[in-house]
């Protein structure tokens, strides 16, 4: 028997979990899937693409996965981006038929469960930060801190205030400053105290009548928690201003404290950074936005509400600042974090961060001889080095970064925060045991030692990898995104 054309083949689906292939009734007519193409738009020859057997693809990619770094293969100590294990139940729950299958545009009186989820996950999040209400709709942290402008921009707009300008810390993540500029506001950079906190005195002498917001991490991007911050959300609160916190370091006091109780008004949550949800290309990613009461009525819409014994998305939210995405919210994300959230309950949650804290102040203690410690005092969940004594002998902190994966270490954050000289940022989380801490500290201090006696094995660094050093400088400035087949 003669195979049918794939040009003449439809998809169909049949019943549920039944997928297969037909041949069109003869009476029905088949469109030519070049038809309305531009002429100038189609092929004139095949495409010139590698012919190789199936095997050699596995073993291709295989391969490729083994060179691969990440959590699950080895230490991924990338300060402030924490690179959290993610538990493979959580991907268990995600995959579950009733999730993974939910079409978004389902009605909502068949999303029941997804909604309820929904709905109890924004309740649990606004428990532990100390918020009044919570959307689910950000698509990553940056969208979350956009939104949270955005809300605070509609707050001042409906009581009748003009204010234009945005203060930020000198030592902020990149995305402060960038989204409080998409939402139109003027930034506004404050210096920081020798000690990491920020200065009080340039702060109150910026609180003029065309201020919005402050915003701030808490704990900032030096591992310090700011000892001040009531009087910093008293002084804001005083002069009509808002403070939002940027929740990035939120891992270092779940159970501790909140922010909601530090006097915030508003506060993001990183899933990947927290609850564990895939960070990057394993995303996409969920940066959920949290608020006081004051600032509930302009959260972004639809929000699920209960009204009875059921669920529903609510969108008629007329002070909204709209909507920030095609649909809910990045669902699979919300199911990990929730599923996270329930596996370790309120007294695992704390002990997450009691974890995360004495794991990143166990490394500082270790390397404080051989590197210099930014900030002086116990961190939180992240430390921050200074290579300045290996520089003096021609070895930078990117060197060092390059060594480590010789070493088979993953890299910590290099020169952030901005304001620290030859940075190392170094944030170990809570699931790392204390060999694995051990095994990193003992590779950094032998590449203390090399940079004193032979820093040549440093700057010719890796050597193991499949790729040598990169000119990275370069590869920016001039990427090369073509491809061509091999003749």
């Amino acid at each position: 028997m003669a195979m049918p054309r794939y040009d003449k083949l439809v998809f169909e689906i049949g019943a549920p979990g039944r997928v297969g292939y037909s041949l069109p009734a003869s009476d029905v007519p088949v469109e030519d899937p070049r038809a309305g193409i531009p002429d100038s738009y189609l092929r004139r020859e095949a495409p010139a693409l590698p012919e190789v057997s199936e095997f050699d693809v596995v073993r291709h990619y295989s391969r490729l996965s083994q060179l691969n770094y990440g959590v699950d293969t080895h230490f991924y100590p990338l300060g402030s981006c924490t690179m959290k294990y993610n538990p493979k139940l959580n991907e268990t729950m995600a995959r579950l038929p009733g999730f993974a299958r939910l079409h978004p545009l389902t009605p909502p009186a068949s999303a029941q469960g997804a909604l309820g989820l929904m709905h109890d996950l924004a309740q649990m999040l606004g428990e532990i930060a100390g918020m009044d209400a919570v959307s689910l709709q950000p698509a990553a942290g940056a969208q979350g801190e956009l939104a949270g402008v955005l809300m605070i921009r509609a707050f001042h707009r409906a009581n009748g205030e003009k204010r234009t300008k945005v203060l930020v810390p000198d030592s902020a993540h990149g995305t402060n400053p960038a989204s409080t500029a998409l939402a139109g506001y003027q930034v506004v950079q404050l210096k920081s105290l020798a000690n990491g906190d920020v200065d009080l005195a340039d702060l109150e002498a910026h609180l003029a009548p065309d201020v919005a917001a402050f915003m701030i991490t808490q704990p900032n991007t030096l591992g310090l928690f700011e000892q001040r911050i009531l009087e910093i959300t008293d002084l804001c609160h005083a002069r009509g201003v808002q403070v939002y916190m940027d929740g990035a370091n939120l891992n270092a006091i779940l159970g501790i404290t909140r922010p909601g109780d530090l006097g915030f008004d508003v506060c993001h949550f990183n899933l990947h950074k927290t609850f564990t949800t895939p960070h990057g290309g394993g995303g996409p990613g969920a940066g959920p936005v949290g608020v006081k009461s004051h600032l509930e009525p302009f959260l972004p819409a639809p929000v699920v509400v209960r009204r009875g014994e059921a669920y529903a998305l609510d969108w008629k939210r007329p002070k909204s600042i709209g909507k920030l995405q095609a649909f809910w919210g990045n669902f699979g994300m919300l199911v990990r974090a929730y599923t996270y959230i329930r596996t370790m309950g309120p007294d695992g949650l704390r002990e997450v961060s009691e974890n995360a804290v004495l794991n990143a102040n166990y490394i500082m203690a270790r390397l404080a001889k051989d590197y210099d410690v930014a900030a002086p005092g116990p961190c939180m969940h992240e430390c921050v080095l200074s290579a300045r004594k290996q520089k003096k002998l021609g070895v930078t902190a990117m060197d060092i970064a390059k060594r480590l994966l010789d070493l088979g270490f993953y890299a910590p954050s290099t020169y952030f925060p901005l304001i620290v000289e030859e940075a190392l940022m170094i944030e170990p989380t809570e699931t790392e045991s204390k060999e694995t801490l051990d095994a990193f500290c003992d590779a950094m201090i032998q590449i203390a030692r090399e940079a004193e006696q032979s820093p040549a094995v440093i700057h010719e660094a890796p050597v193991t990898t499949s790729v040598r050093r990169l000119d990275q400088t370069r590869a920016a400035r001039e990427p090369d995104l073509r491809w061509a087949p091999r003749r």
